[in-house]
């Protein structure tokens, strides 16, 4: 069960992330998140000292998050291919729409990460949560390679956030309809080429 923030830590994450996927990284500074969140100058470096830690803070706020959505797949393992595939269209269709900050925030700190070495176990922490998902799901389908099944949902789940949050079809993303049918076309083949045991 991933920790609760203080309401105070929750702001300054969320403001944070916030900032990030409009201004990226070299638009977020302690005194921008105070002044978006609407705290008393120093707040934010109460809590995060430097520039370091508040990314990192906010980092871990967003594995959280991510970590709540990994325990409903859990709880979801041994349903069957269609309720598996809502499950994946409903995620994707919440991180263009609900999260769409929060995917933003994640694309650009995944290319600080690529810049920053410190970043990147700590920024793999967050993907890894995707990597458990997408592994929990291939295995439910009963997939004798959870790996590259797992590897082929994360191509496609990242490839349709990106088109739909920051890439062409940013415009006009997919309904949760055409998620659902995309999601049971994958799933299925997958199941296909890799039948449950009897």
């Amino acid at each position: 069960m991933a920790k609760i923030p203080s309401p105070r830590l929750e702001l300054i994450t969320r403001t944070a992330m916030r900032l990030i996927a409009s201004r990226g990284l070299r638009g977020l500074t302690h005194r921008a998140v105070d002044q978006a969140a609407g705290l008393p100058p120093g707040s934010t470096s109460y809590h995060a000292r430097t520039r370091a830690r508040l990314i990192e803070v906010t980092l871990r706020r967003m594995a959280d998050e991510e970590g709540v959505l990994e325990e409903s797949v859990l709880m979801t393992a041994d349903h069957d291919l269609g309720t598996l595939a809502d499950l994946v269209a409903e995620f994707t269709h919440t991180a263009i729409h609900r999260d769409r900050d929060r995917m933003l925030a994640r694309y650009e700190l995944a290319l600080e990460a690529t810049r920053r070495p410190e970043l990147r176990p700590l920024y793999d922490r967050v993907g890894a949560r995707f990597r458990a998902l997408a592994r929990t799901v291939a295995r439910a389908l009963g997939s004798p390679d959870p790996e590259r099944h797992a590897r082929d949902l994360i191509a496609w789940a990242d490839g349709v956030i990106f088109d739909s949050v920051a890439g062409a079809a940013s415009a006009c993303p997919p309904s949760l309809a055409e998620l659902r049918r995309s999601a049971r076309d994958l799933l299925s083949a997958q199941a296909a080429r890799s039948p449950r045991p009897t």
